[in-house]
């Protein structure tokens, strides 16, 4: 209660993108719900909270795209919220397709914004499967952080640092970048999917 009256009063900025305010513009809108609902969790059962626990392994993702539901889109600040919750709370393509359709039946066509950040719903349970910890993209390339217990084929990797060093560089032991061009959101979120499907075609154990 106390982190939606804080969100009506002072907002919560522009979602996912760079005028967020107060803690949620530190970490995000889905990971502040998130980590706020696991630390209620915590002391309803009379624990103490970690942040450990609160982070869990959900992968982050930012795209600097679009990714919200727009105002004019649903207009009740409380119903946004409460659809934000259930967005980020689905993980399965099935649970998220059931949920377009109920948005379409009660406020219309998705917006662009809205499907994107659908989109990266999925793309965020994909990534957390995987074991990445973070995904960032722009206009001209990204990088993709892996947990220290992921499950890709170190080989997989070494080939494309081998066969295309233009494009692929590591920045650390886990940090994988790439300079990949994709300038429109659409081109961001096909980029993404491809990449995704690449290094789930190369999880270890899956051959």
């Amino acid at each position: 209660m106390l982190a939606t009256q804080d969100l009506e009063i002072r907002g919560a900025g522009e979602l996912l993108g760079d005028e967020q305010s107060g803690h949620i513009a530190k970490i995000g809108f889905t990971l502040y719900m998130d980590m706020l609902e696991s630390a209620v969790k915590a002391l309803k059962e009379g624990k103490e909270p970690s942040l450990a626990q609160m982070l869990g392994q959900q992968c982050l993702i930012d795209l600097r795209i679009p990714a919200l539901l727009p105002e004019d889109y649903v207009g009740d600040v409380n119903i946004r919220l409460s659809l934000y919750k259930r967005i980020a709370s689905c993980r399965n393509n099935k649970e998220l397709d059931e949920l377009k359709v109920e948005l379409i039946d009660r406020f219309g066509l998705l917006p662009e914004a809205t499907k994107n950040l659908m989109d990266i719903t999925l793309f965020q349970q994909q990534a957390t499967n995987i074991g990445a910890s973070k995904i960032e993209m722009h206009a001209k390339g990204g990088s993709i952080e892996f947990s220290d217990h992921h499950s890709i084929d170190p080989m997989f990797i070494i080939g494309l640092l081998q066969q295309q060093p233009q494009i692929y560089r590591m920045d650390g032991p886990n940090k994988l970048k790439f300079n990949l061009v994709s300038e429109t959101s659409k081109e961001r979120l096909s980029l993404l999917k491809l990449l995704l499907e690449q290094l789930m075609q190369h999880r270890l154990g899956d051959k």
